[in-house]
Protein backbone atom coordinates (compact mmCIF):
# COMPACT_ATOMS: atom_id res chain seq x y z
CA UNK A 1 0.00 0.00 0.00
CA UNK A 2 2.86 2.21 1.16
CA UNK A 3 3.97 1.64 -2.63
CA UNK A 4 1.58 2.49 -4.45
CA UNK A 5 1.04 5.93 -2.70
CA UNK A 6 4.66 6.67 -2.91
CA UNK A 7 4.22 6.05 -6.83
CA UNK A 8 1.24 7.92 -7.13
CA UNK A 9 3.15 10.69 -5.61
CA UNK A 10 5.90 10.42 -7.78
CA UNK A 11 3.95 10.31 -11.25
CA UNK A 12 2.01 13.62 -9.69
CA UNK A 13 5.14 15.53 -9.20
CA UNK A 14 7.26 13.88 -12.20
CA UNK A 15 8.38 16.43 -15.04
CA UNK A 16 6.31 16.45 -17.95
CA UNK A 17 9.03 15.13 -20.20
CA UNK A 18 8.88 11.18 -18.54
CA UNK A 19 5.43 11.84 -19.92
CA UNK A 20 4.13 14.12 -22.80
CA UNK A 21 4.00 17.52 -22.83
CA UNK A 22 6.22 20.41 -21.55
CA UNK A 23 5.33 24.32 -20.97
CA UNK A 24 7.97 26.67 -21.46
CA UNK A 25 7.23 30.08 -20.70
CA UNK A 26 8.90 33.31 -22.67
CA UNK A 27 11.39 35.17 -20.72
CA UNK A 28 11.38 38.68 -21.91
CA UNK A 29 14.81 39.44 -20.52
CA UNK A 30 16.47 37.60 -22.98
CA UNK A 31 13.90 37.74 -25.85
CA UNK A 32 14.34 39.74 -29.13
CA UNK A 33 11.64 40.53 -31.90
CA UNK A 34 12.67 42.26 -34.56
CA UNK A 35 11.99 42.78 -37.89
CA UNK A 36 13.59 44.71 -41.19
CA UNK A 37 12.03 46.16 -44.55
CA UNK A 38 13.45 47.90 -47.37
CA UNK A 39 13.60 51.84 -47.68
CA UNK A 40 13.79 53.55 -51.20
CA UNK A 41 14.83 50.19 -52.53
CA UNK A 42 18.44 51.21 -51.31
CA UNK A 43 18.90 49.92 -47.72
CA UNK A 44 16.85 48.10 -44.62
CA UNK A 45 15.43 49.85 -41.87
CA UNK A 46 15.51 47.68 -38.53
CA UNK A 47 13.31 47.76 -35.96
CA UNK A 48 12.32 45.84 -32.56
CA UNK A 49 9.95 45.75 -30.16
CA UNK A 50 10.95 45.41 -26.66
CA UNK A 51 7.87 43.22 -25.25
CA UNK A 52 7.31 39.63 -25.93
CA UNK A 53 5.38 37.45 -24.25
CA UNK A 54 4.39 33.66 -24.36
CA UNK A 55 4.42 29.86 -24.48
CA UNK A 56 5.81 26.73 -26.22
CA UNK A 57 4.06 23.48 -25.47
CA UNK A 58 6.25 20.47 -26.61
CA UNK A 59 6.09 16.74 -26.88
CA UNK A 60 9.13 15.99 -27.03
CA UNK A 61 7.98 12.29 -28.24
CA UNK A 62 5.60 13.60 -31.21
CA UNK A 63 6.40 17.45 -32.09
CA UNK A 64 3.48 17.19 -33.73
CA UNK A 65 1.34 17.78 -30.63
CA UNK A 66 3.24 20.66 -29.81
CA UNK A 67 2.12 23.94 -30.13
CA UNK A 68 3.10 27.88 -29.69
CA UNK A 69 1.23 30.66 -28.21
CA UNK A 70 2.78 34.58 -28.42
CA UNK A 71 2.21 37.96 -28.03
CA UNK A 72 4.18 41.34 -29.05
CA UNK A 73 3.67 44.22 -27.47
CA UNK A 74 3.24 46.33 -31.03
CA UNK A 75 3.52 49.98 -28.33
CA UNK A 76 6.89 48.63 -27.58
CA UNK A 77 8.47 49.14 -31.43
CA UNK A 78 11.69 51.07 -31.67
CA UNK A 79 13.43 52.11 -34.58
CA UNK A 80 16.02 54.63 -32.75
CA UNK A 81 13.96 57.38 -34.45
CA UNK A 82 10.91 58.85 -32.43
CA UNK A 83 9.55 60.02 -35.35
CA UNK A 84 9.42 57.08 -37.41
CA UNK A 85 8.41 55.11 -34.15
CA UNK A 86 5.29 57.47 -34.08
CA UNK A 87 4.24 56.93 -37.67
CA UNK A 88 4.37 53.44 -36.99
CA UNK A 89 2.40 53.35 -34.13
CA UNK A 90 -0.30 55.59 -35.76
CA UNK A 91 -3.06 54.46 -37.69
CA UNK A 92 -0.90 54.48 -41.19
CA UNK A 93 0.58 51.73 -40.02
CA UNK A 94 -0.36 49.37 -37.10
CA UNK A 95 -3.29 51.73 -35.15
CA UNK A 96 -1.81 50.68 -32.13
CA UNK A 97 -4.64 52.86 -30.07
CA UNK A 98 -7.23 49.99 -31.10
CA UNK A 99 -4.55 47.28 -31.70
CA UNK A 100 -1.58 47.14 -29.13
CA UNK A 101 -0.45 43.63 -29.68
CA UNK A 102 0.41 41.20 -32.32
CA UNK A 103 -0.04 37.30 -31.91
CA UNK A 104 0.73 34.02 -33.34
CA UNK A 105 -0.94 30.77 -32.32
CA UNK A 106 0.07 27.96 -33.62
CA UNK A 107 -1.74 25.40 -35.92
CA UNK A 108 0.84 22.91 -36.84
CA UNK A 109 4.28 21.45 -36.04
CA UNK A 110 6.20 19.62 -38.15
CA UNK A 111 10.08 18.43 -37.37
CA UNK A 112 12.17 18.80 -40.72
CA UNK A 113 15.86 18.16 -39.60
CA UNK A 114 17.58 17.80 -36.30
CA UNK A 115 16.83 20.59 -33.89
CA UNK A 116 14.44 22.51 -37.15
CA UNK A 117 10.88 23.11 -37.24
CA UNK A 118 8.49 24.36 -39.28
CA UNK A 119 5.76 26.06 -37.46
CA UNK A 120 2.82 27.47 -39.05
CA UNK A 121 -0.02 29.11 -37.28
CA UNK A 122 -2.46 32.37 -37.59
CA UNK A 123 -0.34 35.32 -37.46
CA UNK A 124 -2.72 38.76 -36.17
CA UNK A 125 -1.64 41.87 -36.98
CA UNK A 126 -3.96 44.92 -37.16
CA UNK A 127 -6.83 43.04 -36.13
CA UNK A 128 -6.28 40.73 -39.76
CA UNK A 129 -5.07 37.06 -39.31
CA UNK A 130 -3.20 35.82 -42.46
CA UNK A 131 -1.17 32.20 -42.01
CA UNK A 132 2.10 32.53 -41.73
CA UNK A 133 5.29 29.62 -41.17
CA UNK A 134 8.29 30.16 -39.27
CA UNK A 135 11.45 28.60 -39.69
CA UNK A 136 12.71 27.54 -36.26
CA UNK A 137 15.59 26.16 -34.75
CA UNK A 138 15.92 25.22 -30.71
CA UNK A 139 18.46 24.04 -28.53
CA UNK A 140 18.90 21.03 -26.33
CA UNK A 141 17.66 22.45 -22.19
CA UNK A 142 20.37 23.06 -20.03
CA UNK A 143 20.04 24.75 -16.39
CA UNK A 144 20.21 28.26 -14.92
CA UNK A 145 21.95 29.96 -12.81
CA UNK A 146 19.38 29.38 -10.24
CA UNK A 147 18.49 25.83 -11.11
CA UNK A 148 16.21 26.36 -13.59
CA UNK A 149 15.72 24.31 -17.01
CA UNK A 150 15.96 26.74 -20.08
CA UNK A 151 16.07 26.82 -23.89
CA UNK A 152 16.55 28.92 -26.84
CA UNK A 153 14.55 29.22 -30.15
CA UNK A 154 15.01 31.15 -33.01
CA UNK A 155 12.25 32.04 -35.41
CA UNK A 156 12.11 33.79 -38.62
CA UNK A 157 9.73 34.11 -41.33
CA UNK A 158 8.71 36.84 -44.01
CA UNK A 159 5.15 38.66 -44.36
CA UNK A 160 3.56 41.07 -46.77
CA UNK A 161 2.88 44.18 -44.49
CA UNK A 162 -0.39 45.28 -46.89
CA UNK A 163 -1.98 41.68 -46.06
CA UNK A 164 -2.71 42.88 -43.04
CA UNK A 165 -3.79 46.28 -43.69
CA UNK A 166 -0.16 48.36 -43.29
CA UNK A 167 -0.63 50.23 -46.56
CA UNK A 168 0.55 53.42 -46.25
CA UNK A 169 3.91 54.49 -48.54
CA UNK A 170 4.62 56.94 -51.40
CA UNK A 171 6.18 56.91 -54.47
CA UNK A 172 9.72 58.46 -55.77
CA UNK A 173 11.95 58.13 -58.72
CA UNK A 174 13.54 54.93 -57.10
CA UNK A 175 10.15 53.03 -55.84
CA UNK A 176 7.93 52.84 -52.96
CA UNK A 177 9.46 54.65 -49.83
CA UNK A 178 8.79 51.36 -47.86
CA UNK A 179 8.97 48.11 -48.91
CA UNK A 180 6.08 45.53 -49.26
CA UNK A 181 7.91 42.37 -47.54
CA UNK A 182 9.19 42.28 -44.33
CA UNK A 183 11.64 40.09 -42.20
CA UNK A 184 11.05 39.00 -38.61
CA UNK A 185 13.21 37.32 -36.11
CA UNK A 186 12.27 36.26 -33.34
CA UNK A 187 15.28 35.02 -30.73
CA UNK A 188 13.48 33.88 -27.59
CA UNK A 189 14.96 32.47 -24.21
CA UNK A 190 12.54 29.88 -22.24
CA UNK A 191 12.28 28.80 -18.77
CA UNK A 192 10.38 25.30 -18.52
CA UNK A 193 7.07 25.43 -16.23
CA UNK A 194 8.02 22.86 -13.44
CA UNK A 195 5.36 21.08 -11.82
CA UNK A 196 4.64 22.19 -7.71
CA UNK A 197 4.50 19.39 -5.10
CA UNK A 198 1.16 19.26 -3.35
CA UNK A 199 1.65 20.89 0.15
CA UNK A 200 1.02 18.59 3.31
Amino acid sequence: MKFLVALALAVAIAPATAFGQTTWTIDPNHTLSSFSVRHLLISSVHGEFGKTAGTFRIDEKDLARSNVDATIDVTSLNTRVPDRDKHLRSADFFDTEKHPTMVFKSTKVEKIAKDRLRVTGDLTIRGTSRPATLDVTYTAPIKGMEGETRRGFSATTKINRKEFGLNWSKAVEAGPVVGDDVNIVLDVEAVRDEPKAEKR
